[in-house]
C-alpha cells in the first residue's frame, strides 16, 4: 500500500522569534500518525511573502497533504490567504456563506461586525470554505496540483476543531491509508550505544515493515518499534513477538512500555509488592518526592520525606552522625548510607532513598568536583549505593540524580524478587 505523506507549514514571525511555541505541529503530527499518514516535514516560516511561497512550492513536491496553520487574521501582516490565492492563481472574492457565519459569530457575542472583520469572509475562489465554529478565521480546503491543502487558524483550539471535524474525516475518505502501530520499550541505566550492541543481531532480523528507532533522553533510552501494514491486530501480534524475543537480552534495563514513566513504574512495582518508601533528599531538594507524589495513588506506598539541605539538619532531623559528616563530608558514600538507613527507620518504610551531591554550578573542589552525587537505597538487609559524576548544569544534575535513584530502587526490588 502506498504511503500517504504530509507536510505541516506553520506561519508567523512569533514562532521564529520564540515568543510562541509551535504546539500545533506537534498535535497535528500525533493525529495524522493515528490514521496512518506519515509527516515528512515540518516547516516554520515568518510573515514574509518569498519564504511562504517557497515553502508552498517545496511542500507540493514532497507531500500528498499540506496542512497550514497561522496567518489568517484580518490585518495586513496576515499573508496566508492572499498568498494562497497568488499561488493557485485565483482571485479573492466574497463568500456569502462565510460572511454570514462571521456576522453571526459577532452577533452572538453582542459585537458589531466591522469592515475589517467582514473581510474574513472573502476567500480565494479556488478554495472550499470550511466553517470555523470556534473563531472568525475560516478554514480553506484546496485540491490542486495533485495535493490536498488545508489552511487553518494558528489558535490551537480553533485548529483542533477543524482537524477533528473536517480535515481528518476528509483525509480518510480521500486516501487509502495504511495502519501504523507503535510500541515503545522504556529502558534505564544503559547508554544508547551499549544497548544497540546488545540487541544488534535481534535488530538485524526485523522485517522491512517494522522499523526500530533509538530515542535517548535524560536517564533513559526508548526503543520504538513502528510497524506498517493493513491489519492492526496482526501488527500488534507481530511486534509483541519481537518484543518477547528481545526482552531476555535487556531485561535488567527494561522498566516499562509506551508512556509509562520511571516514577509510574516504581509505583506499580511497590503497589504489586505491597512495599513502602521514604526519601531523604539533599542535592535534589525534593525533586524525587515530587516525581513520586505526582503519580495518582502514591499515598499507598509513599510514607514521607525529609529535605535536610544543611548538615545540621542531617544530624538534627535524620540522625546522621556528626563524626560521619566531619570525617567524610556531606557528599560521601558514608553520609548517604546513613541518610537512607535513618529515613527508612524514621518513616517505618520498606525502602529508604537518599541523595547528596554538588549540583553546581559552584561548590565543587578538586576532590569532589561539581556534579559529584551519591545516591543510596536502604532496605532491611543493607544499603546499596552508587556514585554519579555528572555535568555543571544544576537542573540536569538534579533531574538525572532523581531518575537514577528511582532506577536504583527498581533494580534493588528486582534483585530481591529474582
Amino acid at each position: 500500500m502506498k504511503q500517504i505523506t504530509a507536510e505541516i507549514i506553520a506561519i508567523g514571525d512569533e514562532l521564529l522569534y520564540g515568543q510562541i511555541m509551535d504546539t500545533n505541529s506537534h498535535w497535528i503530527s500525533k493525529e495524522l500518525d493515528q490514521i496512518g499518514v506519515r509527516v515528512v516535514r515540518k516547516t516554520t516560516v515568518g510573515d514574509n511573502e518569498p519564504d511562504i511561497l517557497h515553502a508552498f512550492r517545496h511542500a507540493q513536491n514532497r507531500a500528498n497533504i499540506i496542512l497550514i496553520t497561522g496567518g489568517l487574521g484580518p490585518t495586513k501582516d496576515d499573508l496566508t490567504k492572499p498568498l494562497l490565492a497568488k499561488y493557485f492563481e485565483c482571485s479573492i472574492e466574497p463568500f456569502p456563506e462565510a460572511i454570514a457565519d462571521v456576522k453571526a459569530f459577532f452577533e452572538k457575542r453582542g459585537r458589531e461586525l466591522t469592515p475589517l472583520n467582514k473581510l474574513q469572509g472573502h476567500l480565494p475562489t479556488k478554495c472550499q470554505y470550511v466553517k470555523n465554529d470556534r473563531g472568525t478565521a475560516p478554514g480553506m480546503w484546496f485540491e490542486e496540483n495533485g495535493c490536498v491543502w488545508m489552511s487553518m487558524p494558528g489558535v490551537p483550539h480553533e485548529m483542533q476543531f477543524l482537524m477533528e471535524n473536517f480535515v481528518l474525516p476528509k483525509i480518510k475518505t480521500l486516501f487509502s491509508l495504511p495502519v501504523i502501530y507503535h510500541k515503545v520499550i522504556k529502558t534505564a541505566g544503559i547508554g544508547e550505544s551499549w544497548l544497540a550492541d546488545m540487541i544488534a543481531e535481534w535488530e538485524d532480523q526485523l522485517p522491512s515493515h517494522i522499523k526500530l528507532a533509538y530515542l535517548p533522553s535524560l536517564g533513559e533510552v526508548k526503543l520504538r518499534l513502528t510497524a506498517f501494514g493493513d491489519d492492526i491486530n496482526q501488527l500488534q501480534e507481530e511486534v509483541n513477538q519481537y518484543i518477547q524475543q528481545v526482552k531476555p537480552l535487556i531485561k535488567n534495563y527494561i522498566y516499562g512500555y509506551d508512556q509509562e514513566t520511571i516514577a509510574e513504574a516504581i509505583g506499580r512495582i511497590l503497589t504489586l509488592n505491597k512495599k513502602t518508601i521514604s526519601i531523604a533528599e539533599s542535592c535534589t531538594g525534593g525533586y524525587v518526592s515530587h516525581l513520586v507524589t505526582a503519580i495518582p495513588g502514591s499515598s499507598n506506598y509513599f510514607n514521607g520525606a525529609i529535605t535536610p539541605y544543611h548538615n545540621q539538619f542531617k544530624t538534627a532531623l535524620l540522625g546522621v552522625k556528626e563524626s560521619t559528616l566531619m570525617a567524610h563530608g556531606a557528599v560521601s558514600e558514608e553520609t548517604v548510607m546513613e541518610m537512607a538507613s535513618m529515613v527508612r527507620k524514621k518513616f517505618d518504610a520498606d525502602y529508604g532513598l537518599a541523595t547528596s551531591g554538588i549540583a553546581g554550578p559552584g561548590g565543587g573542589s578538586p576532590e569532589k568536583p561539581v556534579g559529584t552525587v551519591w545516591i543510596a537505597i536502604a532496605n532491611r538487609e543493607g544499603v546499596k549505593t552508587k556514585k554519579l559524576q555528572l555535568a555543571h548544569d544544576r537542573l540536569l544534575n538534579i533531574q538525572y540524580s532523581a531518575l537514577t535513584v528511582l532506577n536504583l530502587l527498581r533494580k534493588v526490588i528486582k534483585n530481591e524478587n529474582d
